[in-house]
C-alpha cells in the first residue's frame, strides 16, 4: 500500500484527531509516521486519486487542522509515497532543513492577494489623470462619436495608457504587501490577474495585514482585490 502525505509537523505537535480522515472514497484515516524530531502526516494512498473536489477539501481540511495547532510544513496535492519506509527515510535525510522551514514558519499562515482592474473605474481613473485624452473623448462625442480614425486613435491611446497603469498597480500592490508581509511570493503571470501574490503573515499581524490591504483597495478604486486566506505557508515551502 502506498502512503499519501499531507505535511510535516515537529514531534512535538499534537497531531490529527483521531476520528479525521484524508482523501479517498470512502475517506481513509489520518495518521501519523514518527522519525527522530519529525512526524509526517499521512494516511493510505487511494487507488487511482484524482483531483476531485472532495479530495482536494479533504487534503486542504487535514493541513487546516494540523496549522491550527502548530507549524506546518504542506505538501501540494496528491503526495504519494512508495511506503511508509520512504516516507521515514526522506525525514531522516532531510531533517535539519524541515526543521529549519518548521522555526521559520511558526506562527505564520499565508494570505493570498488577486489583483484585476475594475474597467469602469480604471477608464475614469486614466480620463480623469489623462486631460489629454479626456479631450480626445469629449470632442469625439460632441462630433457624433467622430471618424473612424479618430476612434481607432483614442482607443490605442487609452490602451497604452491602460497597460502602463497595470504596471504601475502591480508594482504599488506589491511594494504594500512587501511592506505588511514578513514575505512575499510572486505567483505565475496569468491573462486572468494584474496580479497574484502569496503573503507569509504572522498570525498574530493578521488583522493588521488584512486592514492595511484594504486600504490600499479604497485609495485605488481602480483595483479589484481577492483575498484568500488563512492558508498554510504552501508557497514558502520547498
Amino acid at each position: 500500500m502506498s502512503t499519501y502525505v499531507y505535511g510535516i509537523v515537529h514531534r512535538t505537535h499534537p497531531g490529527p484527531t483521531a476520528e479525521l480522515v484524508g482523501v479517498g472514497e470512502p475517506p481513509l484515516p489520518v495518521r501519523t509516521l514518527a522519525e527522530g524530531e519529525l512526524l509526517a502526516i499521512v494516511s493510505d494512498a487511494p487507488d487511482a486519486l484524482r483531483p476531485k473536489r472532495r479530495d482536494l477539501l479533504a487534503h486542504q481540511r487535514v493541513l487546516s487542522e494540523a496549522s491550527a495547532t502548530g507549524a506546518v510544513l504542506p505538501m501540494r496535492f496528491g503526495g504519494i509515497s512508495p511506503d511508509d519506509a520512504a516516507v521515514k527515510a526522506v525525514l531522516a535525510e532531510r531533517a535539519e532543513h524541515f526543521q529549519e522551514r518548521l522555526a521559520a514558519l511558526g506562527g505564520k499562515v499565508e494570505y493570498n492577494v488577486k489583483a484585476t482592474h475594475d474597467e469602469e473605474a480604471l477608464l475614469h481613473r486614466v480620463l480623469s489623470d489623462q486631460p489629454e485624452l479626456r479631450a480626445m473623448s469629449e470632442a469625439n462625442r460632441a462630433a457624433g462619436g467622430g471618424t473612424h480614425e479618430q476612434k481607432l486613435q483614442l482607443g490605442e491611446r487609452i490602451v497604452a495608457v491602460v497597460q502602463q497603469q497595470e504596471l504601475i498597480d502591480a508594482d504599488r500592490l506589491h511594494q504594500e504587501l512587501v511592506r505588511v508581509a514578513e514575505a512575499v511570493s510572486v505567483g505565475p503571470e496569468s491573462g486572468g490577474w494584474l496580479a497574484s501574490i502569496s503573503c507569509l503573515v504572522s498570525k498574530e499581524d493578521a488583522e493588521s495585514f488584512l486592514a492595511s490591504v484594504n486600504a490600499l483597495a479604497k485609495a485605488n478604486p481602480q483595483l479589484s482585490l481577492q483575498i484568500n486566506g488563512p492558508l498554510p505557508p504552501y508557497s514558502f515551502v520547498e
